[in-house]
């Protein structure tokens, strides 16, 4: 019972956190149509946390009367810069733009910097996302038993028979320890964290601007591909669809005899990758970067000797 209150407790405050999100503002001409940078087609936004460094940039946002003389440099941004802009802004797409900014200037290439955050933000939610892993493999080794209990009790409605089954399905999560809440948290977690990400790119125009293996971080596969850079954009693409589809799989705990079952990682990963076909290019490196991770955990979890019973 601790353990649900706490989960609950946290499932609240990151639903009242995301109710005060700021969100990214497009930038709009005096006909309210948005401004495009005409080089990469990028769709501009209006609430930038820093100056652009790109003179064409700074002149579209000059024209649409944003006041970027008061912005700091991107170079010389703090955590602290500008003014209180709520919970969200301040204390989560603020601090996450300026390790973005801190790591790609130390890099030389702020792609790779967003790997490598994404990689550090992981890393810290190991324990968590181990455990889920771990509850899906458990899962996955208690389902014969679990299809048995369902083909037992399919054809009886009474409420002393579905008290039964309850009963015993208990007992199989105990018998295999495993807490069907567990695998709950990260993956809601996972949606502010994604957010953060997009306003974080979205909001810096040094980040924004720059490139990746020939992909404009800020601008979106569906733009990209129209814009002569088809092969790079069409790539990426693919690699989501891939990643997106193995890290579905390898989560997936339902009873995969069941043919809607096997269409949900399909399904899921299709949703994700026209999603990500209007995103910008860098939330997609993210994106991959932690499907990848997550790939390569669950392997290792399905190895580990606690797994096998062995520990």
């Amino acid at each position: 019972m601790k353990k649900k209150s706490i989960k609950s407790k946290a499932i609240v405050i990151m639903s009242l956190l995301l109710l005060t999100t700021g969100c990214t503002k497009t930038l709009t001409d005096n006909e309210k149509k948005p401004v495009k940078n005409e080089t990469t087609g990028q769709t501009l936004t209006e609430n930038i946390i820093c100056r652009p460094t790109n003179k064409k940039t700074e002149e579209l946002y000059k024209k649409n009367k944003v006041k970027i003389e008061k912005l700091p440099e991107c170079d010389k941004f703090k955590i602290t810069s500008g003014k209180y802009e709520g919970l969200w802004t301040s204390f989560f797409v603020k601090p996450l733009a300026f390790f973005l900014l801190v790591l790609g200037r130390f890099i030389g290439n702020y792609g790779i910097s967003v790997i490598l955050i994404s990689l550090i933000i992981r890393l810290i939610a190991f324990p968590i996302t181990r455990k889920t892993a771990m509850q899906s493999e458990l899962i996955k080794k208690a389902q014969p038993e679990l299809n048995r209990l369902q083909k037992k009790y399919a054809n009886k409605q009474d409420q002393e028979s579905m008290i039964k089954q309850n009963q015993e399905m208990m007992a199989v999560y105990q018998k295999y320890k495993i807490n069907p809440l567990s695998g709950c948290l990260f993956s809601f977690i996972q949606l502010p964290i994604f957010i953060a990400f997009f306003e974080a790119v979205q909001r810096t125009p040094v980040i924004f601007e720059d490139k990746f293996l020939g992909l404009q971080l800020g601008t979106t596969p569906a733009i990209g591909i129209t814009t002569g850079t088809f092969y790079s954009y069409a790539i990426i693409m693919i690699i989501i669809a891939i990643t997106t589809f193995f890290s579905f799989k390898m989560n997936s705990t339902g009873n995969m005899e069941d043919p809607s079952m096997k269409m949900m990682p399909i399904m899921m990963s299709v949703m994700i990758v026209i999603t990500a076909i209007f995103m910008p290019t860098g939330l997609g490196i993210y994106w991959v970067t932690s499907n990848l991770f997550t790939i390569v955990q669950n392997i290792l979890v399905k190895r580990s000797k606690d797994l096998n019973g062995k520990a």
